[in-house]
């Protein structure tokens, strides 16, 4: 026997885009107070992922972070086009982000400072990242 399929229970189903609440990060003072939403919890989303280095901390998935380190000594020829890819493919792992865009790098004595807009489902913004080569 055949088994069939009921098409009807796939259209039952409707996605819900999870609230974007979390913890408030306050970097200089090292604490956790209070909480954000929307707009501000992508930014502080997208600090973490770009200081976290992927596949290092057993605490967070194999999605989470951007890889950096082996950068390091690189020509500069091969490190500006993989840093946006890595950057863009790290950032576009949160469902908030839609894309990111608009890149501009300056080197100075063995750093690359990036900067790029991001757009969200909440806004767009600017966000930076130095990196080491």
């Amino acid at each position: 026997m055949i088994p069939v399929v009921n098409d009807d229970l796939v259209n039952d189903f409707e996605l819900e885009q999870e609230p974007s609440r979390t913890y408030k990060l306050h970097l200089e003072k090292k604490r956790i107070s209070g909480y954000i939403d929307n707009l501000e919890a992508v930014k502080q989303a997208v600090y973490v992922i770009l200081n976290t280095e992927r596949y290092e901390y057993l605490i967070y998935s194999w999605d989470f972070g951007v890889e950096l380190n082996d950068l390091y000594g690189q020509p500069i020829a091969f490190v500006l086009p993989e840093l946006k890819r890595r950057i863009t493919e790290a950032l576009t792992q949160d469902d908030r982000i839609e894309s990111v865009d608009a890149f501009h790098f300056e080197t100075s004595k063995g750093k690359v400072h990036a900067t790029f807009t991001v757009h969200s489902s909440f806004g767009d913004f600017e966000a930076d990242r130095v990196v080491n080569i």
